[in-house]
């Protein structure tokens, strides 16, 4: 069976070299070989031993009627989606590790894939080697999804470990990151967590059935997280993950977010450390299961494209049952009026004056406290508040010559 390859990039050159290298563990597995036929890239590789499957033209692959599978491993939308979607059309399945694609376009890209009898399977988009899209789909298919929690992008993840374990500041995590291959020259998406909240929209979707955006999904970064922060939550008992969250509510909308959290040291996110990813679905029946393992590299994300190639060698003339009904306006409700523990820290000159305050204003409000004399800080977690009157309750301290430091909401 002929296959294609779209981009020669880390994930791509992992993808032929696992397809080329691996070709006969592979061929037992499906009773048949995978010959990698053409690779789509822009530059020229001469040196590698499998030089002459290159092409720059995409229509080289289009209109090759023998390639019944394409690996699209370019990233971003254009030209991934109109060369996705032509590969559909022309009834050639499709597998990704593009989590902006799938986000972005997935519920089109899906419908198209139906009507043409193929496939378009992402397992590698969420959780790089992580397999966790199949096993929800298929493992846990007898299960109503109630709510997951993941931290879903290794180079932020990398450095809050940095920080909470080495001391490092922030600029200087993030530049050991960099230094790793971790994190791009241009960090944003990851430190942002525009990166998390596309695989949350992914998630999300296949949990609950109906597609996400990302600009649903309420989205903050890490950028703003301080060693001040790391110490005080270290104080109470915590460390502080960025973390992807979605919940199926009562009146069968859903909420959707990613934000730093503090996190228990006894909950099992808190020791996932370094560029490791893990997520959490609970569902009503098994409880609370957990995949944990690398979120990105090279060999990793490779392995689960190939994955998604084999699969679809198996059901090359059949279709895999994954789909989902497209998204409505509304269908993500405003996190912004749930209720949620939440991270202050406030500090003033008259240390004593802060503890008045403090105790009168949030005494039935808070469930854990530190007091640092030698700072004149308070840091708390508050129990369970909406964001709006937590605001509404620290404005008071304006009057009082009290400064609002930092809150995590």
């Amino acid at each position: 069976m002929n296959v294609a390859i779209m981009g020669h990039g880390v994930v791509g050159s992992g993808v032929a070299e696992i397809l080329i290298n691996h070709n006969g563990l592979i061929s037992e597995k499906i009773h048949d070989e995978i010959n990698v036929k053409s690779i789509l890239d822009l530059r020229d590789f001469p040196s590698l031993s499998y030089a002459d499957k290159f092409t720059k033209n995409f229509e080289d692959i289009l209109n090759d009627d023998s390639i019944k599978v394409v690996a699209e491993v370019m990233g971003g939308v254009n030209p991934a989606y109109d060369f996705v979607k032509k590969c559909l059309l022309s009834g050639k399945s499709v597998v990704t590790s593009n989590k902006e694609l799938v986000a972005v376009k997935g519920a089109e890209l899906i419908k198209i894939a139906k009507e043409n009898n193929v496939n378009f399977l992402f397992e590698a988009s969420v959780g790089g080697g992580i397999p966790v899209l199949r096993p929800m789909t298929q493992c846990l298919s007898a299960n109503q999804i109630k709510e997951f929690w993941g931290i879903l992008n290794g180079t932020t993840n990398f450095i809050l470990n940095k920080m909470i374990v080495d001391n490092m500041s922030f600029a200087d995590a993030l530049k050991l990151a960099q230094d790793n291959g971790y994190a791009e020259k241009d960090p944003t998406a990851d430190i942002e967590g525009h990166d998390a909240c596309r695989k949350v929209c992914i998630l999300a979707t296949l949990a609950f059935g109906k597609h996400v955006y990302p600009e649903q999904v309420k989205t903050a970064g890490i950028s703003n997280i301080s060693l001040d922060d790391v110490y005080a939550a270290d104080n109470l008992g915590c460390v502080i993950k960025l973390i992807g969250h979605a919940k199926l509510l009562e009146n069968g909308k859903i909420s959707a977010e990613v934000r730093p959290t503090v996190v228990t040291r006894s909950n099992m996110l808190s020791h996932v450390d370094g560029v490791f990813n893990a997520i959490l679905i609970d569902g009503d029946q098994t409880g609370e299961v957990m995949f944990y393992g690398k979120g990105a590299g090279k060999e990793a994300t490779a392995s689960a494209v190939v994955a998604d190639i084999i699969d679809c060698a198996k059901h090359i003339n059949s279709r895999k049952y994954l789909d989902w009904a497209d998204g409505y306006e509304g269908y993500v409700v405003n996190t912004s009026e749930n209720e949620e523990k939440m991270f202050v820290r406030i500090t003033g000159d008259d240390f004593s004056a802060i503890t008045d305050i403090f105790n009168k204003q949030f005494a039935s409000l808070t469930e854990n406290i530190t007091k640092n004399e030698f700072s004149k800080e308070i840091c708390f977690i508050t129990k369970p508040i909406v964001l709006s009157i937590l605001k509404e309750k620290l404005a008071e301290f304006k009057n009082c010559e009290v400064k609002i430091l930092h809150t995590i909401f």
